[in-house]
């Protein structure tokens, strides 16, 4: 079993407050966690938020919701990580998530898992050339992989998204990736008001007769209203 961290800040540049803005009259992250709890593979979830008073109501969202919350640095998101994960009692693998991502796919949190526990990797992730929607995004990290990285990143890049230096040094650490085919370029995932619409439409179509809709179900409704479509542009 794998203890799930999600990080979350209200100080978005792009949209601010979007982890708390209501979808169905319930914040955004809130519906995240209510999918994320589906995947079987996880023992357990914790938010990791900031330290900053902006992110109070995150904390006091997260105790609504019976989720975990720990609190750290704001820019330094790796700290903030390993923070977590001591306090957690360093479990030896966690799952890496990000709370503008409310349309999570618990079974792909399940086979990026156990994946990641098939191939002995330090890091198993489902981006490598962004096959899967953006916004599906999984990463599968060992602690130990983790601590390194905060005892030795340097560069505020790496330290602010958390994974980048176990990227960058893969003679020391072993990667192993999740790709689909065929790549289904949409784009799920919440930094712009034109994605929270999207996101928005989304729940409401398909939330109140099925609250476990799955990314099947998505793209079917996709199919029916093709003019809400949505495409990630690749980095």
């Amino acid at each position: 079993m794998v203890l799930a961290v999600l990080q979350a800040r209200m100080s978005s540049s792009r949209l601010p407050g979007k982890v708390l803005r209501p979808i169905l009259g319930r914040p955004m992250i809130a519906l995240q966690i209510e999918r994320l709890r589906r995947a079987r593979r996880l023992s357990d979830l914790v938010v990791a938020t900031s330290a900053e008073a902006e992110d109070d109501a995150i904390a006091a969202c997260c105790q609504e919701l019976g989720a975990g919350c720990h609190r750290g640095p704001l820019d330094d998101v790796l700290a903030r990580f390993a923070g977590a994960l001591t306090a957690a009692g360093a479990p030896k693998t966690f799952l890496r998530l990000t709370a503008d991502c409310p349309l999570a796919d618990w079974s792909l949190v399940d086979r990026c898992i156990e994946a990641h526990e098939a191939s002995g990797a330090d890091l198993t992730y489902t981006s490598e050339g962004w096959t899967f929607p953006k916004g599906l995004d999984v990463e599968v990290v060992e602690t130990a992989a983790l601590m390194a990285a905060d005892r030795e990143a340097c560069e505020m890049y790496e330290r602010e998204h958390v994974t980048p230096f176990i990227y960058r040094h893969r003679e020391r650490f072993a990667l192993h990736s999740l790709t689909r085919d065929p790549p289904l370029r949409y784009r799920w995932t919440v930094d712009t008001p034109e994605d929270f619409d999207f996101v928005s439409a989304v729940y409401g179509a398909l939330y109140p007769a099925k609250p476990d809709f799955t990314s099947q179900d998505i793209l079917a409704w996709q199919a029916e209203y093709p003019d809400r479509v949505l495409i990630n542009e690749l980095p």
